[in-house]
């Protein structure tokens, strides 16, 4: 990790981040048992664009450092039986309490679907704070007191919640003004009208595995417009349907 770059330190090893700019727009709380997860996500592409330009300040938090005796535990065996462990409640709710003015995330694979909204709504927010589970599951106490939203990756198990949160720093990133280059790339990708995104195409025109649709070289913008609105909802149909039986756009 390179602290001249990031503003992503491990609890307790940084005085602040003087060094910033400017306040930035969004401030993510990350609390893990393995914050060098992040080192790499936080440095690359538009995240680490994001926080090098002060849009964006991570802060790992390192959840064995509230860990219990001597050799930090952060987990027991459940109440009433049953495998593997469960996360326990005193190592989260000590890093938890002093975020209690910012919106608790737990990623889990109980909670409600992550979609291009909930990062919409996130990437408003001045702090927000994602914690990583792990093993079983957390204690549901921490979730009753400490949580304010209980988010999922998609239908699956993952070993924690890390790859999740790394999901969506990137996806709140880019939502934040001047990181990405031109903001219509936001405005029209797949999910914002309800749609897939269309196929996309550029140079050679022609090749020996396939030619670029002739109405994308038209120079008719109407015509143009019309094939991608058709072709986003061709895939939709075909690769999402849900999407459309939950009111989105139809043919008719």
């Amino acid at each position: 990790m390179n602290p001249g770059f990031l503003t992503s330190l491990y609890e307790g090893t940084n005085p602040g981040f003087a060094f910033l700019p400017n306040l930035p727009e969004v401030r993510i709380n990350v609390v893990s048992m393995f914050p060098s997860f992040f080192d790499g996500p936080l440095q690359t592409s538009i995240v680490g664009r994001a926080i090098a330009d002060g849009a964006l300040e991570v802060s790992l938090i390192d959840l064995r450092q509230h860990g219990i005796g001597k050799h930090k535990q952060l987990d027991d065996s459940p109440f009433g039986g049953g495998p593997g462990m469960v996360m326990m409640v005193e190592p989260l709710a000590e890093a938890l309490r002093p975020l209690a003015e910012t919106h608790r995330v737990l990623f889990t694979p109980s909670g409600e679907p992550m979609t291009q909204g909930t990062l919409d709504r996130w990437a408003a927010l001045s702090d927000l704070t994602l914690v990583c589970g792990r093993f079983e599951g957390v204690d549901q106490r921490v979730i009753d007191r400490h949580i304010d939203q209980e988010i999922s990756l998609g239908d699956y198990v993952l070993a924690g919640g890390e790859v999740a949160a790394a999901a969506a720093i990137e996806g709140v990133a880019r939502l934040l003004p001047g990181v990405v280059g031109n903001p219509e790339s936001t405005e029209r990708e797949s999910f914002r009208d309800g749609l897939l995104e269309e196929p996309v195409y550029t140079r050679p025109a022609k090749h020996p595995d396939g030619d670029v649709p002739e109405v994308l070289l038209s120079g008719d913008h109407g015509r143009i417009e019309e094939w991608r609105h058709q072709q986003r909802l061709d895939r939709t149909k075909s690769r999402r349907p849900d999407l459309l039986s939950n009111g989105t756009d139809s043919d008719s």
